[in-house]
C-alpha cells in the first residue's frame, strides 16, 4: 500500500521528509521523560506529600503501568482513528497531567495523575508508525532510526535531567517544564503534523481482539519482539543496578558522578540511524549478530572493569562496555522496528503497540533479574544475567532469518 492510498494531506503548511523526522524525533525524546525521570524523583516526591514507602514507590510503578495499558488500549486507536487528531488529543492529555501531577496537593491526586500521564504517553507510539507511513519503504529505517535516536536519548537524559531541575528548583519544577515542552510541541505539530486516514474499517473491540491473530500470523513480529524484548532485559538490568556499583571501589562516584555517567549512554542513540540506513541496504541480519555480540562483550567489559584496580582505568572500561552495550542495543530495537513497520499498514497501530508492549515485559523481567542477581552474587552476577538475554538473542539469529530482510 503506497502512501497516498493511506493519507490525506492537510492543506496547511506540511514539513519536508526530514523535518518531519526531526519534529518526530523531537516529540518522542521530550515525551518519554516522562516515564523515567520518576525513578530519580520519588524520595523527593515522597517526602514532600509525607508518602509512605510503599506509596512513594507506586509513583514510578503507576507511571509504567498507565504507560503499558496506553500501549495495548490506545496505540491501536491508530488503526482506527485519523492519526494527528488521535496524537494530538493524546498529548493534550499527557499536558493536562503533567500539570496536574506538578499541582497536586495529596498523595492519592499524584498517583492518579502519574498514572495519566504515563498512558498519555503512548502519544509516542503513535508518532512512529505515523513517520514511517510519511517514508517510502527503501528509507523506511533510516527513518525510525533516526526517531528512536530522540527516543533513546531522551531516556538516558530523563534521570539526569530530572535530579538537575530538582536540584535547582523542585521536583514540581520538572513536571511544569516537561508540560511547557510538550505544550510547545503540540503547537508545532498541530500546524506541520500531515493527517493520516487509517485504513482499517472495523469497530475498536475488534481491534483489540485481532491482537492475538496478529502474533499467530506474523513470525516477524514474534521473533523481533522476542529479541528486543531481551536486549531490554539486558538494558534495565545493567542500568538497575550499576548505579549500586558506581559509589564502590574502584570507581568511587558521588551522585553528581553517576548522574555523569548516565550521560556515556548518549553516545549510543549514535547507533540507531546508521543501523535504520544499513537495514534498508539489506544488512539487518548480519547486523543483529553483530548488536548480539557487541551486548555480551560489551557485558564482558563492564564485569572486567568491576575487578580492577586503577579507577581510572575501571571507568575508561565501563565506559567503553557502556557504550557498546548501548550500541547494541539500540541496533537491535532499530531493525526490529523497521521489521515490523515493514508488513500490514492496515494494522501499524497495533503492531507497533505490540512490539513496544512485549520489550515492556522484557525489561521489567530484566529490572526483577538484576535484583535477584545482585542479591546473591553482586555485580559480576548481574554483568552474567544481562549477558545470557544477550546470548539468547544471538542464538535467535542463529535459528531463524524472520525480520532480516
Amino acid at each position: 500500500m503506497t502512501i497516498s492510498e493511506t493519507t490525506k494531506l492537510a492543506s496547511r503548511k506540511q514539513l519536508a521528509e526530514r523535518p518531519l523526522i526531526w519534529l518526530g524525533a523531537i516529540t518522542t525524546g521530550v515525551v518519554v521523560t516522562n516515564l523515567f525521570a520518576p525513578q530519580i524523583l520519588v524520595g523527593l516526591i515522597g517526602r514532600s506529600l509525607s508518602m509512605t514507602t510503599s506509596q512513594a514507590g507506586l509513583v514510578s510503578t503507576l507511571t509504567l503501568l498507565g504507560y503499558a495499558l496506553g500501549l495495548l488500549l490506545l496505540v491501536p486507536l491508530v488503526d482506527l482513528i485519523e492519526n494527528r487528531l488521535l496524537i494530538l488529543r493524546t498529548l493534550g492529555c499527557a499536558i493536562l497531567a503533567a500539570q496536574a501531577t506538578a499541582l497536586a496537593p495529596t498523595p492519592v491526586l499524584l498517583l492518579i495523575a502519574t498514572f495519566v500521564l504515563g498512558a498519555s504517553c503512548a502519544a509516542i507510539q503513535m508518532m512512529v508508525p505515523l513517520v514511517a507511513s510519511m517514508v517510502a519503504p527503501e528509507r523506511r529505517g533510516q527513518a525510525i532510526g533516526e526517531v528512536m535516536s530522540g527516543l533513546m536519548i531522551g531516556i538516558l537524559l530523563s534521570r539526569p535531567a530530572a535530579s538537575l531541575i530538582a536540584d535547582l528548583w523542585s521536583w514540581r519544577a520538572y513536571y511544569l517544564a516537561s508540560a511547557i515542552l510538550m505544550t510547545i510541541l503540540a503547537g508545532a505539530l498541530g500546524r506541520y503534523l500531515p493527517t493520516l486516514q487509517p485504513a482499517a474499517r472495523v469497530g475498536y473491540g475488534e481491534l483489540l481482539r485481532s491482537f492475538p491473530k496478529l502474533l499467530r500470523e506474523e513470525p516477524v513480529l514474534r521473533v523481533r519482539a522476542w529479541t528486543a524484548s531481551l536486549v531490554m532485559a539486558s538494558f534495565t538490568a545493567f542500568w538497575s543496578a550499576v548505579a549500586l556499583r558506581l559509589p564502590e571501589a574502584p570507581f568511587a562516584l558521588d551522585a553528581k558522578g553517576i548522574a555523569a555517567f548516565a550521560l556515556i549512554g548518549v553516545a549510543g542513540a549514535a547507533a540507531t540511524p546508521l543501523a535504520g540506513r544499513w537495514g534498508d541496504k539489506g544488512w539487518a541480519r548480519p547486523l543483529f549478530f553483530a548488536a548480539h555480540l557487541g551486548i555480551i562483550g560489551s557485558l564482558t567489559l563492564c564485569a572486567w572493569a568491576g575487578t580492577m584496580e586503577s579507577r581510572m582505568t575501571a571507568l575508561l572500561v565501563l565506559s567503553l562496555g557502556t557504550i557498546l552495550l548501548d550500541i547494541g542495543i539500540t541496533a537491535d530495537q532499530t531493525l526490529g522496528r523497521r521489521a515490523v513497520n515493514l508488513l500490514r499498514p492496515e494494522a501499524r497501530g497495533r503492531i507497533n503497540g505490540l512490539f513496544v508492549a512485549l520489550f515492556f515485559i522484557g525489561g521489567g523481567i530484566g529490572s526483577a533479574a538484576a535484583s535477584l542477581a545482585w542479591s546473591f552474587g553482586g555485580w559480576a552476577a548481574v554483568c552474567v544475567v544481562a549477558a545470557s538475554f544477550g546470548m539468547l538473542g544471538f542464538l535467535t539469529d542463529l535459528v531463524t532469518r524472520t525480520g532480516t530482510s
